[in-house]
């Protein structure tokens, strides 16, 4: 095995207490928004029209947050970096037309499949030389391709709600004019206040009348198919190894943290193994919520956003039902603006790696590729831009590799 070793012994509630701050709280809330409004909204999607009941809805999402909660606390405590672990977001899209001739206990059965296969290949230590063969700079190109909409979504949060866009845009910045007031109040938290108070006085937010639940997941039995494994196994690895783990590597390198690639690999395999049991696609690494996280603050105090993230993903599994119903009951405008905000300085950092230096035209194709968004295969645009930019760079930029 060639696992990374963790940094032990864990740290206790003192130290605990002494790295966390408000910049940490901060980021860790617009981040489990983040990752508690679009994307359960696509689970939500995926289920209803793969026929599946809300019992099984609940299931999902109960095994998406909790199991994974779990799972990320542990990885941020002994690795002391902000790895937070969700669900295969690009994975749960795929999942949705498979449902359409797949019955969910043969999905099921593909989820431990592909489980097994990412579980040997992390302990084999073939994905960290996988990953070190593709250069950075068409890594981020990548990473900045997948993150543009992040970005474009806050533009037009603005053109189609500025009643409650603006007031959190000019919130951002006001407090980032000034290095004292956004060490008293971080940007984000001002952005995220100014509107909850837009929506307040405008009467925008109108939660249900029946909120409270908790969720009780279900247990399956998996059924193996051969056409649910040739189907669902390769596209789903490819999904959270190369992909999905492959943009959370990459921004958490680019934020100066040294990601364990090998154990997250075998722990994605392991847990996709268990939360499958409940119905929940495989777990992956997640980008925007580790590139959240690493936006700011003190490098080495960042995995204690890492760890609340890890808690709120427990409440959240635990009444699912309860959190998914309040943050719908949101303009999609709150939600598309305060992840945009977040994403600004990892979009630039982004850039800045893709095309300052070696490999630019690599990258390049990389972004195209990936910003068209058409898969190939029934694999999305971020795995196929990632191909397509080595081989131009390999075709292309050879004096580049040369100098490598």
């Amino acid at each position: 095995m060639s696992l990374e070793r963790p940094l032990l012994p864990a740290p206790g509630l003192g130290r605990l207490r002494a790295d966390f701050g408000g910049t940490y709280a901060a980021n860790a809330v617009v981040a489990f928004i983040f990752a508690a409004s679009g994307p359960v909204a696509v689970i939500l999607a995926v289920g209803a029209r793969g026929g599946l009941s809300e019992s099984d809805l609940a299931s999902w999402l109960f095994g998406a947050f909790f199991a994974n909660g779990l799972l990320s606390i542990a990885f941020c405590l002994l690795y002391r970096q902000p790895l937070v672990f969700f669900w295969t977001i690009p994975g749960a899209v795929l999942v949705g037309p498979a449902l359409a001739h797949l019955s969910f206990a043969e999905v099921i059965g593909a989820y431990l499949a592909t489980g097994a296969l990412m579980l040997a290949l992390g302990l084999s230590g073939w994905v960290r030389r996988a990953m070190e063969a593709v250069p950075m700079p068409i890594v981020m190109g990548m990473v900045a391709g997948v993150f543009l909409r992040f970005g474009l979504d806050l533009v037009y949060a603005v053109r189609d709600d500025v009643v409650v866009a603006a007031p959190m845009v000019a919130a951002f910045v006001a407090l980032g004019l000034s290095a004292r007031a956004s060490r008293s109040v971080p940007p984000l938290i001002g952005a995220l206040a100014a509107g909850a108070i837009a929506l307040a006085l405008a009467g925008r937010f109108a939660p249900p009348e029946a909120l409270f639940a908790f969720a009780a997941p279900n247990l399956y039995a998996p059924a193996f198919s051969w056409q649910a494994m040739v189907e669902l196994v390769v596209p789903l690895a490819i999904t959270v190894l190369v992909v999905q783990n492959g943009q959370g590597i990459a921004v958490l390198s680019a934020a100066g943290h040294k990601p364990p690639v090998n154990a997250i690999a075998a722990a994605c395999g392991l847990w996709s193994l268990a939360t499958a049991l409940v119905g929940c696609v495989s777990t992956c690494l997640t980008g925007p919520v580790n590139a959240i996280l690493s936006s700011s603050g003190e490098r080495e105090r960042q995995y204690t956003a890492g760890i609340a993230v890890g808690v709120l993903a427990l409440a959240f599994g635990a009444m699912s039902p309860f959190f998914t119903r309040l943050l719908l009951a949101t303009p999609p405008a709150f939600i598309a603006a305060l992840a945009g905000l977040a994403m600004l300085r990892v979009l630039q950092t982004a850039f800045g790696v893709a095309f300052g230096g070696r490999f630019a035209l690599g990258a390049l194709v990389t972004f195209l590729v990936t910003v068209a968004d058409v898969p190939i295969l029934n694999i999305g645009a971020a795995f196929w831009g990632l191909v397509f930019g080595a081989v131009a760079s390999l075709l292309l930029e050879r004096g580049d590799f040369r100098r490598g």
